[in-house]
């Protein structure tokens, strides 16, 4: 008898066709949300699951589902997940990196370009038929070739943000990270690490790379945005809750920064009011990896761990990227 898994969200069709030689597979094709106690029953029995990041997996859910031993989810962060209550049950957890790096970091440097010029402001101004003439100050923005650019979080899609800008548009690359670059990675950007502080008082357009965590909660709020240049951007690509998603509408509003461009939010779907009235931010709903080729990359990850950790596939036993590794010398 196959093992029973459950996938937790729609998925590609050939995705699903590949889980289906090894598993009993439970799919999501209506694409629900569901709710924690919806999600709890239908894990009931399954040994492992295929997830997103709309799937709060907790240790209260672990407690109702003892015969699951892997959650895997089809995204890089994970903080949906209880890492340390999985491991604690000797459930492991995979991600999907590396194969959305250039895809997220293509998108992080449109949304930044887009906040930089003003490119959403003015279509919208085109599609309400407001354009009569040309004057020499409509739209102006600011200039990104030569540009300070400030990165907050310098892994892989940090990494490949500061090389568009730095090898495509001349761009000077500051960057403040949990630990500093080797130099050998710093050298090929020009690339230099400065203290948080440092990178907002000098950076004209910000881009937030850095993983959603407790101690990222709110890493930008009213006190960085304070020192940010009046022309100077911010682009958050990393996690909704990384932004406090209230003052960055209040310093827009005052116009403090010149503009926003944000493709994650906090408590998302929803998205904070005040930045829905606001003309000088680019909203996006969580969009940065989605090429067709780089979310099915990320769907087969997301299932090549799935085989692997459930010790069937020719990876049986030795998923491709765990993010609790320890668990595995318990299967």
């Amino acid at each position: 008898m196959k093992p029973e898994v459950l996938v937790a969200r729609a998925v590609f069709p050939s995705v699903l066709e590949r889980l289906r030689e090894h598993f009993d597979v439970e799919c999501n094709e209506a694409d629900a949300v569901w709710d924690s106690a919806e999600l709890a029953r239908r894990l009931r029995g399954k040994a492992g699951t295929f997830t997103t990041g709309s799937e709060r997996i907790d240790a209260a859910l672990l407690g109702a589902c003892p015969q699951l031993r892997a959650v895997c989810n089809m995204a890089v962060g994970y903080n949906n997940i209880d890492v340390e209550a999985c491991t604690a049950r000797g459930v492991l957890v995979t991600n999907t990196p590396d194969v959305l790096t250039e895809t997220t970091a293509d998108f992080g440097f449109a949304l930044m370009m887009a906040a930089a010029r003003r490119m959403a402001e003015s279509e919208r101004f085109l599609r309400r038929g407001e354009w009569t003439k040309w004057s020499y100050d409509m739209f102006t923005g600011s200039d990104v070739h030569g540009a300070a650019l400030g990165i907050l979080g310098m892994g892989r899609i940090g990494q490949a943000i500061a090389r568009r800008g730095a090898l495509g548009f001349g761009m000077k690359v500051i960057y403040h990270n949990r630990s500093r670059l080797a130099p050998a990675a710093e050298a090929p950007l020009g690339a230099r690490y400065v203290e948080k502080d440092a990178l907002f008082r000098e950076s004209d357009h910000v881009v937030l790379v850095v993983p959603y965590s407790h101690a990222s909660h709110h890493a930008v709020g009213a006190a960085e945005l304070a020192l940010m240049r009046p022309t100077a951007t911010l682009t958050n690509i990393a996690r909704g809750g990384v932004v406090d998603d209230a003052a960055l509408a209040v310093a827009l509003r005052q116009r403090r920064i010149a503009a926003a461009a944000l493709d994650v939010f906090e408590g998302e779907p929803r998205v904070h009011p005040d930045l829905l009235t606001l003309p000088n931010v680019v909203l996006t709903p969580h969009i940065a990896s989605a090429s067709v080729s780089t979310r099915l990359a990320m769907a087969d990850l997301a299932a090549d761990n799935l085989i692997a950790a459930l010790g069937l596939g020719p990876r049986a036993g030795r998923p491709p990227t765990p993010v609790n590794p320890s668990v595995l010398g318990g299967h």
